[in-house]
């Protein structure tokens, strides 16, 4: 083999590790971008009430100065989408102990359970606020959501739950039979499914484009973040639908080009819209211009602006009998059940 030929085999070799290497640092400096813009926000709920209680004396959660004694906050169970256990304590117990018993307790399964409790003095609590104590408290645990309806298993967790903490703090226990909360849970289960709609469109783009000149084309064409995701919103500042890349949210992107853009209209958890779907088409197709891409619908074939009106009508018809069910589309109560 002559010097030449293992002149340019080096080379080649050079060429391919300087290849990688860029490929790492651009995918490297993409992610910390978008964890820069996308911070995330691991907080515990519960706690967070106590804390933040603690650093600005005894106050609601939004900083509002604590109510006195015998006024109550607004929330209060949701008979209609929750099963219930009752727990009497027999002497008060004080916030932060019953803060710290609840820890394990937020869910049960795929089922979020929320506290309410009853003040020594008077008064209901939607959140707990350090500094005072509670004479009997209860567990709601949500009925069904996106994951099914409550089973046995995530029933019988919070019915222990609720035994620990009577053995803890000295006190009662009551709540419904279990064959009737699974019966509840499959009802509300069976008439959410009817109502529920996750709606799609797709731009593929011309071919892997990098991930920071679609994001910033996504946020030019007017989305913003929310969460950790980047939104569309309504004038009340709620998400209309969102966009994805490759079926991932922005700081999820697994490599520093993508080869498609997401948008989702999530319809029990948006503002109702009579326009719904031809307004996230012409974002849609907006963004297409922008990136040279192509507009799908859900199937994987080309949206013709035919069928923008035809959807519309489809979409305010379910927003209608969301409504009519008691489920307001983009109300917290509907955003509990359809999660």
């Amino acid at each position: 083999m002559s010097d030449l030929q293992i002149a340019l085999i080096l080379l080649g070799i050079l060429l391919i590790l300087l290849v990688v290497v860029f490929n790492w640092w651009q995918d490297r400096r993409i992610r910390q971008q978008m964890q820069s813009q996308f911070p995330d926000g691991d907080t515990d709920p519960l706690m967070s009430q106590l804390s933040e209680a603690e650093r600005r004396e005894p106050s609601m959660g939004r900083g509002e100065p604590a109510s006195a004694d015998g006024e109550h906050d607004a929330a209060e169970v949701d008979c209609t989408t929750e099963a219930v256990i009752d727990i009497s304590f027999s002497q008060p117990v004080q916030a932060q102990a019953l803060a710290q018993a609840l820890q394990g307790v937020q869910r049960v399964g795929g089922k979020p359970v929320r506290y309410f409790a009853e003040c020594e003095g008077g008064g209901h609590r939607a959140r707990l606020r350090a500094g005072e104590s509670y004479s009997s408290m209860q567990l709601a645990v949500l009925l069904a959501n996106r994951s099914g309806p409550l089973s046995a298993i995530e029933w019988s967790q919070l019915w222990t739950a609720a035994q620990s903490l009577a053995q803890q703090f000295d006190a009662s226990v009551e709540g419904p039979e279990q064959n009737d909360v699974l019966r509840r849970a499959a009802a509300l289960d069976n008439a959410c499914a009817d109502l529920d709609a996750l709606v799609g469109i797709s731009v593929r783009l011309p071919g892997p484009l990098p991930a920071s000149k679609v994001i910033q084309a996504v946020r030019d064409a007017g989305f913003l973040p929310y969460g950790q995701q980047l939104a569309w919103l309504a004038d009340s500042g709620q998400p209309r639908f969102t966009a994805m890349f490759d079926s991932a949210n922005p700081n999820d992107i697994q490599s520093a080009s993508v080869e498609r853009i997401d948008l989702l209209l999530d319809l029990p958890n948006s503002p109702a819209d009579d326009h719904a779907f031809s307004r996230m088409a012409t974002v849609a197709r907006d963004l297409a211009g922008r990136l040279d891409g192509v507009v799908l619908d859900d199937q994987g074939r080309p949206l013709p602006e035919s069928a923008d009106q035809n959807i519309d009508e489809q979409l305010s018809n379910l927003y209608r009998r969301l409504d009519e069910a008691g489920f307001t589309a983009g109300q917290e109560r509907t955003g509990r059940v359809f999660s």
